[in-house]
């Protein structure tokens, strides 16, 4: 996520490399502003790894070579100035607008903040069970940070062990092996760690499992070390080193576009083919004689690399608080347009201002230039304006934030009003009833959501009827959010609801709980079953229990999805346990996480094969109705449990049996 450092040797600048690093880290920013082009965006990590594991290694060969020896402090000196003060003021700046803004979530805060800074914030995510992927709640702004602890990781390591190899293993190709064999180990660790169908955090965060990134670009250092290669090159090298290395960046750039997180070849080996890939495009743009390496050279792509580690500290903390807490309109251009901006802002005044001079050691006379042109000439005692100053230079990030603040007053609404509300804390939900409704108690509120992955067994088929605002039965409208401000609905107009009532049995989760009470008055004698944190893959333990109470009627409605994705075969062993039901209505959902489409889609796509399957389509329904939710964006306001619960009413479809 930084560029290259020179560090005690001058080698030849690549400048093809800042390309990629640009690809890259643009490649994670649109990841985290939910643009669903680049649903595979999260892989722009990978491309670092790869990138810090030839630079390193290649930096440490190239001082052997050249020396006989490696200089471990000067190495890790080199490596601090160019890391650290960076980081610091990130994070004091995260520190003081959590203080100040969104003190709730500061204890919280305050243990990434303390192992991002030590370098062991991925070890601390896994130890405190911390999802990647299926986290709800508001984002944490450090939450990106686990990688940089990977990479100084390495960083401290790795010269050790390069220093052992360079010393007692002579021969070149045997080093390679020897780093390919640690590589093969890692890969390994992670396709047998995983397990499908479940979180992959631990093995998206483990050093262990993702070392396998660093060592693949170690070993390409090995055997192409960028001091030996020279432009004279014949044009058949030439045509091979691009073919290569397109091929190579070809291969990135469509898992960035086509794999989502939610892909399940990726950690059985899907990881390490992009790791292979971003090697061969290292390979390519390293060389002098690569015309892959001119594209890539391109003076704003080249800008944006050397400022990448700025742009991925920063890029998070800006999307996060400029996010709304609720926003259920869609993707917000204009939003994604000034957080572009600001995060480059903040990565340019991290590179000038901090990275930069820190770097090349210039710090402390930048500084005292810019305090003689500013505040010297008014003040008399010189000395005691430098210490001055300096601290209102590090606290620079601090100063734009509330210059931000003054500007957008609604930025500091949505700010201060975020609250972590989770499927697994004790959530208030207005409007619940207990007659007929299954709670949670004890441990099961520290039920942890259980994430399924996407497969693909599934075909496309025509869409089956989905219920939205446009029914018979209209979705309540009024302004007031109060319970008694509502026009009940008379039951009369449901369709076959006062035959047979008993005769209709809802599962679900704790979004279905909140609308118990309402389903219950549209719906006189429904038989409610939800759970707070339940997945799809307990639906059919649950159907089977309430049959054998005599309890599971002939119309079955069933909403999940909100905790985490389920696979299409997971759904398919669902339907088939409820294929004596007349009808099954199959209820989406709207939840904002990285699920939230996966899951529409896989309900879409499974309930067309199934001709007593209908799906409601609450995401549809819920559009532009801010109003209907809670702060998490998800569970429901009395108002917004009302129109749930009669969108669902109006997809019963009479009881004749």
């Amino acid at each position: 996520m930084q560029p290259g450092n020179a560090g005690a040797n001058k080698r030849r600048y690549m400048p093809g490399l800042d390309g990629l690093r640009a690809i890259a880290v643009l490649a994670v920013i649109f990841y985290h502003m939910n643009l669903g082009a680049v649903p595979g965006g999260f892989l722009g990590v990978g491309v670092f790894f790869v990138l810090s594991g030839y630079l390193i290694t290649d930096l440490l060969a190239s001082e052997w070579r050249q020396q006989g020896r490696i200089d471990l402090k000067s190495f890790w000196i080199r490596r601090f100035r160019r890391l650290l003060p960076a980081l610091a003021a990130f994070l004091m700046t995260v520190t003081a607008w959590t203080l100040f803004m969104n003190t709730s979530q500061l204890l919280t805060l305050l243990g990434n903040v303390l192992s991002a800074a030590l370098y062991i914030n991925n070890w601390w995510l896994i130890f405190h069970q911390v999802s990647y992927f299926d986290s709800f709640g508001p984002p944490s702004p450090v939450g990106h940070l686990w990688s940089l602890a990977v990479e100084e990781q390495f960083y401290v390591l790795w010269p050790f062990l390069m220093l052992l190899g360079f010393r007692y293993v002579k021969r070149r190709g045997r080093l390679f092996g020897l780093i390919l064999a640690g590589e093969a180990a890692s890969a390994v660790a992670m396709a047998v760690l995983y397990v499908p169908g479940s979180d992959p955090s631990r093995v998206y965060y483990g050093t262990d499992t993702r070392a396998f990134g660093l060592l693949i670009g170690a070993a390409l250092a090995i055997v192409w070390p960028s001091a030996k290669l020279t432009e004279a090159s014949e044009s058949r090298s030439r045509r091979t080193i691009d073919l290569i290395g397109g091929a190579g960046l070809l291969t990135i750039l469509v898992m960035i576009w086509r794999v989502s997180e939610f892909d399940a070849f990726l950690y059985p080996g899907g990881f390490v083919l992009l790791s292979i890939a971003a090697a061969a495009a290292v390979a390519a743009l390293a060389h002098p004689a690569s015309r892959l390496g001119l594209l890539l050279s391109w003076k704003p792509l080249r800008w944006l690399g050397t400022r990448s580690y700025g742009l991925y500290l920063w890029h998070y903390f800006v999307i996060c608080i400029t996010n709304p807490v609720i926003h259920t309109g869609g993707i917000n251009p204009a939003l994604i347009v000034i957080q572009f901006i600001l995060s480059i802002g903040f990565a340019e005044l991290s590179w000038r201002l901090v990275e930069n001079p820190f770097r090349s050691g210039k710090a402390r006379q930048m500084w005292t230039n810019i305090l003689k042109r500013t505040i010297l000439s008014h003040q008399a005692n010189h000395r005691r304006a430098s210490h001055r100053w300096r601290a209102v230079a590090w606290t620079m990030p601090l100063l734009i934030i509330m210059i931000l603040i003054a500007v957008n007053r609604d930025l500091i609404i949505h700010v201060s009003s975020a609250t972590s509300i989770t499927d697994s804390d004790t959530v208030q939900i207005p409007g619940a009833s207990t007659e007929g409704v299954s709670r949670p108690s004890g441990p099961e509120y520290q039920q942890q959501p259980d994430i399924g992955r996407v497969d693909t067994d599934g075909n496309e088929g025509s869409s089956r009827k989905e219920v939205t605002d446009k029914t018979e039965v209209p979705i309540p409208v009024d302004n007031s959010s109060e319970p008694e401000a509502m026009e009940k609905p008379d039951s009369s107009e449901l369709p076959g609801n006062a035959e047979k009532p008993s005769s209709i049995t809802a599962i679900g989760d704790s979004v279905l709980l909140g609308a118990a009470s309402e389903l219950e008055e549209l719906l006189p004698g429904i038989i409610v079953d939800a759970k707070i944190g339940r997945q799809l893959s307990q639906a059919a333990e649950a159907a089977a229990e309430l049959k054998a109470k005599g309890k599971l009627g002939s119309r079955v409605i069933i909403e999940l999805g909100t905790n985490g994705l389920f696979t299409k075969k997971q759904l398919r062993a669902l339907l088939e346990s409820l294929q004596d039901a007349h009808q099954i209505i199959l209820v989406n959902t709207r939840v904002p996480r990285k699920w939230e489409q996966a899951v529409n889609d896989t309900l879409k796509q499974v309930a067309a094969d199934y001709a007593n399957a209908v799906v409601v389509d609450w995401y549809k329904a819920s559009m532009g109705h801010d109003s209907y939710f809670q702060k998490d964006g998800v569970h429901l306001k009395p108002k917004g449990a009302k129109a749930y619960a009669a969108l669902i009413a109006s997809a019963v479809g009479p009881i004749t049996e």
